[in-house]
């Protein structure tokens, strides 16, 4: 039986540091920063590679900017990869960040079969590169870092589990995360730096990634083309809405672990990783629908567009599960927090700035 135990973490004049700052989840999570955390100093670090077009994380990046001048905050963006440890332990030692969140990682689970390399660079030498900016600089309150529903493979007990064993991954993305993993739980024992991992579940939502189902089946049905549809269509997805995810996050890094015992006296280190999902896994064909509809009612697609003329249903995909579903009862037990914004909804806002980022693009 654990005894969970957390200290609060107040966000005023704190600084923060976040990896991944021009990313999708970074990006939200950065102007929500720069809203809310009273005379803070905000510091983004992001290599702006070209895994997918680099002219949204450019404009992702603008965007902050436009951000921090509305802000009583600090912001400071470095365009650094967290694979180069010189540097990274300069900005450590220079900027002493209290809080550390790192959401840097190369994505993609079929992409990590053909581009192993780039996984290794990212998402184990810059994950431990982190951790060691983390060890040497004794100001560090919190590190929070993002894991992946990837981690539970082709697990068949549904939904998952944070107890569930997750020694099988399905890719090397997904071996990647479980190292991070382990990696934290080691650096949190070994040197009591309170550690949250957060194992998330689809996101999706305005300023996505373009290699994410719902993006390219966009991208791909505004053009006339084909969407793969892999496993002939029978997968389901624990979407979760970018806001759900990004409220989530905040609500962690407020609130630190802290080192515990068990009742027979045993040591916990400050280590806990919890998922945040839906919690409610939706058809891809029922998902797809939706989008059609959505694009549809912005004018993106005409009235008759024929959705099933443009889907190419195709067999499993290497490295694919057949299903995601999280268990976040422990993160509403602990945070008070569930997502809640449904599919429909968030579809909707994704469409919207979908059709608005699209023809400022054209206007350029």
């Amino acid at each position: 039986m654990r005894i969970n135990m957390k200290k609060h973490i107040e966000l005023k004049n704190k600084t923060i540091f976040v990896t991944g700052a021009a990313g999708f989840i970074g990006f939200h999570l950065v102007k929500r920063l720069l809203k809310i955390c009273s005379d803070s100093f905000v510091i983004g670090i992001d290599n702006i590679n070209d895994y997918y077009d680099i002219n949204l994380k450019n404009w992702r990046k603008e965007k902050l900017l436009d951000c921090d001048k509305r802000s009583s905050n600090d912001w400071k963006f470095i365009k650094e990869s967290i694979a180069e440890r010189k540097i990274l332990d300069d900005l450590f030692e220079c900027y002493q960040p209290e809080i550390v969140i790192n959401l840097a990682a190369q994505a993609g689970v079929r992409y990590s079969i053909k581009n192993p390399d780039t996984y290794i660079e990212s998402n184990l030498i810059g994950f431990y590169n982190i951790l060691e900016a983390c060890r040497h600089n004794k100001r560090i309150e919190h590190f929070i870092y993002a894991s992946s529903s990837s981690v539970y493979g082709g697990n068949k007990k549904v939904p998952f589990s944070t107890e569930d064993n997750v020694d099988h991954p399905e890719s090397l993305y997904a071996a990647t995360k479980k190292c991070d993993e382990l990696l934290s739980y080691s650096y949190s024992k070994l040197y009591n730096i309170p550690t949250t991992g957060l194992r998330l579940f689809t996101v999706y939502g305005p300023a996505g990634r373009p290699d994410m189902a719902y993006f390219s089946f966009t991208e791909k049905l505004k053009n006339g083309e084909k969407i793969p549809v892999f496993n002939y269509g029978n997968c389901e997805r624990d979407f979760t809405y970018i806001d759900d995810i990004i409220e989530g996050i905040m609500r962690v890094i407020e609130n630190a672990p802290v080192k515990s015992t068990e009742k027979d006296g045993s040591v916990i280190p400050p280590y806990r990783i919890y998922n945040i999902g839906g919690g409610k896994p939706e058809n891809l064909m029922e998902f797809i629908h939706i989008l059609s509809q959505e694009l549809i009612r912005e004018g993106i697609l005409k009235d008759d567009f024929d959705l099933e003329s443009h889907i190419e249903f195709l067999p499993m995909q290497l490295g694919d599960v057949p299903i995601t579903y999280a268990d976040s009862s422990a993160f509403e037990k602990e945070y008070g927090f569930k997502p809640e914004i449904d599919i429909k909804s968030g579809l909707h806002e994704f469409v919207k700035w979908y059709k608005e980022y699209s023809s400022q693009s054209l206007g350029k």
